[in-house]
């Protein structure tokens, strides 16, 4: 039997975390060449540190996008989050390029030919996971933790708050009572601030904004309400810290309450499975929670390079499901084509909707207008529902 009664903690970085900061600049190339060429294939790589940006990895696309464009992108995406500081600036910055044309190796397995199919971008296994404790479905330590450092990002931009740096960090502990979310007992917030800006307005700014996302009466004590509990965070960002790509894939995904492929998300175009293959269980999960066939899913997929079919799915409803997860696993199978092909055109992932992803996690957004976040509509629950 699973716990009822538990304390679980989910952490979030903002868009100015050195990691995100590479995140978003990977994300904004894969952008730009879906923008010319929906088609394009893109798996690039970025490194932040102290005035510097080092992109590394493989395209293929138009020739147009040259290493000048990617540079131009890099400075964009760092300009757009607010790095204008003497140790990271977007104008100041030195960037390198190091970008290739794709394997042809890889380009052949994935390719359709003929008889054959577009292929997986690379093997591994996926995993997409919902719960009913939120209104999004997502895991609420980590919504809270997404949610109160975007909150701030949104006051620094609109008001051009120069109080606070874009670099930040939030973490939120969550008392559990019979399976369900009850108080928070615990906050930590550290942020980047200005030279000028005392301990006690750090404070004052950050705690409103805990305030205006926790629940009412959901405050922990103040005592357990850590914000920069070091005391000081004045050098932040690259300049503090170097930043590499994919390595907050817990963050992008679920806080840790559900498992992970190992595979990360930014910098790769959707015929790579890493991305496409965990948006599709996500939205699979999604829509089964939704239907109320159970409170909690976990949907994992599998493929091999160069081979449409995936070759396992599997599901689990954490002991909360309402019908059979065996008979659901050969429903899903005949609901939706999840071939790579089938994925990218039923989700239309050929956009260029992805830098939007790199911060604030990939799941538990409001779908948009022009298809990005397709993956969390809630578009099979009458179909779910009919099945069973």
């Amino acid at each position: 039997m699973s716990r009822e009664n538990y304390l679980f903690t989910s952490e979030s970085v903002s868009e100015g975390h050195p990691d995100k900061v590479a995140d978003c600049i990977s994300d904004s190339i894969v952008d730009k060449f879906l923008s010319e060429e929906p088609e394009a294939r893109v798996a690039v790589e970025t490194l932040t540190t102290t005035n510097r940006v080092i992109l590394a990895g493989e395209v293929r696309g138009p020739e147009s996008i040259t290493k000048e464009v990617m540079e131009d992108c890099a400075r964009k995406a760092v300009r757009k989050i607010g790095y204008e500081q003497e140790g990271f600036h977007w104008k100041k910055m030195d960037v390198t390029v190091h970008v290739h044309e794709q394997s042809s190796d890889i380009a052949m397995g994935v390719d359709a030919a003929g008889n054959k199919d577009e292929g997986a971008g690379d093997q591994g296994i996926m995993f997409g996971y919902a719960t009913n404790e939120t209104k999004n479905y997502m895991p609420a330590t980590l919504d809270f933790s997404h949610k109160i450092l975007k909150s701030l990002a949104e006051e620094r931009h609109a008001t051009n708050n120069e109080e606070l740096g874009p670099d930040s960090k939030s973490q939120v502990t969550l008392q559990y009572e019979n399976g369900k979310p009850a108080k928070a007992t615990s906050v930590v917030v550290s942020t980047q601030h200005s030279a000028d800006t005392t301990q006690e307005r750090v404070r004052e700014i950050v705690l409103k904004h805990v305030e205006k996302i926790l629940p009412e009466g959901w405050l922990p004590p103040e005592e357990e309400i850590y914000i920069n509990p070091t005391g000081q965070f004045i050098i932040g960002g690259p300049d503090g810290d170097a930043g590499i790509t994919g390595r907050k894939i817990i963050v992008d995904t679920y806080g840790g309450a559900a498992q992970h492929g190992g595979g990360a998300f930014s910098g790769k175009d959707p015929t790579k499975v890493d991305r496409s293959a965990a948006y599709v269980t996500r939205y699979l999960a999604k829509n089964v929670v939704a239907a109320g066939l159970s409170d909690r899913c976990t949907i994992q997929l599998a493929y091999a390079i160069g081979v449409s079919k995936p070759l396992s799915l599997y599901v689990d409803f954490h002991q909360t499901g309402q019908v059979e997860a065996a008979k659901l696993e050969k429903v899903l199978s005949n609901i939706m084509d999840l071939s790579p092909r089938g994925i990218r055109e039923h989700l239309g992932l050929n956009r260029p909707i992805y830098e939007r992803t790199a911060a604030y996690g990939h799941f538990g957004r409001e779908p948009e207008a022009d298809g990005g976040f397709s993956w969390e509509k809630l578009d099979l629950v009458d179909a779910l529902k009919s099945e069973f």
